[in-house]
């Protein structure tokens, strides 16, 4: 039998990673919105900014910036309204790929207005000069912990001494990346059995600030370069993170596919942007919510306002103003979408026969990301196929139902429409880890599903509280341990203003006979050679 490590002596482990508490930069001290499923509108917290992050690799298809030399294309706006006059209104997943990583006016694809002229440095999404906080820059502790969880799997999977890629898809600024990195610094044996780091990233600028946090500035670090076929960019990571190539790539289909590689794969906040279809259960049957331009809507059904909703992280509806451009009206006739997808999954046929049986409550609506489901489906076979690997996901949404009405637009750090400004607002929905959990069960033979289970929980276990109190006595002073002490409250946190509760984490890990993971209630085997 292999050894076990208890999880006291797992939080022992927090307790001694010599990893120094690193300056945590622009994260907005002022009141932000905060996601809040206890009250119908956003209740703003001193302490809190939005904690989002959305991710930027496509999983079919490239995106890329328009060719400088180009002449300046239509706007995103006018782009979609030639499409509506041309097919029709159009499907919601359709209109939030568009508004995300179209090549032309894509928000994580093309280049942000710069707010500040004085400042040198062109703002991304994250921080306070951006829309959104990210959990790995609200404390390093929260990659230390996902480090931390690589390494009991690698060793409850045979300590395997070659052969590990280190896989992130959605890497934001690449702070995540970096802390496991730093924490792995601390594990030699399983260090050294890194072979390289993987990120999906589809936005160059993103990809650029990802290298100058992983390999430095210097143009012979920081510089990317094409790989060898030409369907990625490569750099090298640098000394104080371990060393080692790091790769890029725009889309999964992209990433090599090698069967004696041993994949552990990090999506944290991915799956939450992955464009979903809206679909509203009627008498008739199904039928799906699509998006139209307002000069269009005649002769076209009335706009749709949806009031309730299901979301862990807001209330607020999916729905527009009367000044937004867009809005969403419900098919009078089935389309192909509505006659396929509501039929993946057995939860939905109730609510089919609700809306046929009740006339006085608003009619069910459900959301589904299709392209969600594949890559996790492909994802899954990746992990089916390899020697050893895991996938761990971390974002919020329900654990028990599925989402409805949860699509929220991201500005400035506060919730504004969807529908809004097309291609300058940040796009969400919750994920809905039930039906990620029954696609990966389905998948492949060779996997185990384990989760979700709240983040506050999952931390804790992996003994963040520990590598708080570590931190704090390590620190200059009170202002240190104060900021310390927020962000482990900020992450573990079920109250108002906390991710505890809201976030989950769900695992994809070979199969072993059901022996959970670390964090989801298990034990760490292998612990000893």
């Amino acid at each position: 039998m292999k050894p076990r490590i208890s999880t006291a002596q797992l939080r022992n482990c927090s307790r001694m990673l010599r990893v120094p508490l690193r300056p945590v930069v622009g994260i907005p001290s002022w009141p932000l919105v905060w996601f809040n499923s206890s009250s119908t509108t956003p209740a703003p917290n001193p302490n809190d900014g939005t904690a989002k992050q959305a991710p930027t690799a496509l999983v079919s298809g490239k995106a890329a910036s328009a060719p400088p030399s180009s002449p300046a294309p239509p706007s995103l706006e006018k782009q979609l309204v030639d499409i509506i006059k041309m097919s029709g209104p159009i499907p919601l997943a359709l209109y939030m790929k568009q508004c995300l990583t179209s090549s032309t006016h894509g928000y994580y694809t093309t280049p942000r207005p710069n707010p500040n002229p004085p400042t040198a440095t062109p703002p991304d999404p994250f921080g306070a000069t951006g829309d959104f906080i990210t959990s790995p820059e609200i404390s390093q502790m929260f990659g230390e912990m996902l480090g931390i969880w690589i390494l009991t799997e690698w060793l409850g999977q045979g300590r395997r001494r070659e052969g590990v890629v280190l896989m992130e898809l959605g890497p934001g600024r690449g702070t995540l990346m970096a802390d496991v990195l730093r924490t792995l610094e601390a594990f030699p044996d399983m260090r050294s059995a890194v072979e390289k780091v993987v990120l999906l990233e589809a936005s160059p600028g993103l990809r650029e600030t990802q290298a100058r946090m992983l390999c430095g500035d210097g143009e012979g670090d920081g510089g990317l370069r094409r790989t060898e076929v030409g369907n990625g960019w490569w750099g090298r990571v640098k000394a104080e993170l371990g060393g080692g190539r790091v790769e890029w790539y725009e889309d999964w289909e992209l990433v090599p596919k090698d069967t004696s590689k041993s994949p552990y794969i990090l999506a944290h906040e991915f799956f939450d942007a992955l464009p979903i279809h809206a679909f509203q259960a009627t008498p008739s049957g199904w039928r799906e919510l699509l998006v139209t331009h307002r000069s269009l809507s005649p002769p076209h059904p009335s706009p749709i306002t949806l009031t309730s909703s299901t979301s862990t992280s807001t209330s607020k509806p999916l729905t527009s103003t009367s000044q937004d451009p867009f809005h969403l009206i419900l098919s009078p006739t089935p389309t192909p979408y509505s006659q396929l997808l509501p039929t993946l999954s057995p939860r939905h046929a109730p609510l089919l026969t609700l809306s046929r049986t009740t006339t006085t409550s608003a009619p069910p609506t459900i959301e589904i990301s299709p392209l969600s489901l594949a890559l996790l489906t492909s994802l899954s076979r990746t992990l089916s196929s390899s020697p050893s690997g895991a996938l761990l996901i971390i974002d919020y949404g329900p654990s028990n139902h599925t989402p409805s009405n949860t699509l929220r637009g991201i500005r400035s750090h506060k919730l504004v429409s969807p529908f809004s400004h097309p291609g300058d607002v940040d796009l969400s929905a919750d994920v809905d880890f039930l039906a990620l959990a029954e696609t990966a069960v389905a998948a492949p033979e060779g996997v185990e599903v384990h989760g979700p289970v709240e983040q506050g929980v999952f931390l804790a276990e992996m003994g963040m509280r520990e590598r708080m109190e570590v931190l704090v006595k390590a620190g200059a002073g009170d202002e240190d341990g104060r900021r310390v002490r927020g962000a482990f409250e900020r992450l573990v946190g079920r109250e108002t203003g906390g991710m505890g509760r809201i976030y989950k984490a769900l695992a994809v890990v070979k199969e072993r006979g059901g022996r959970r993971p670390v964090g989801f209630g298990g034990v760490v085997v292998g612990g000893e050679k």
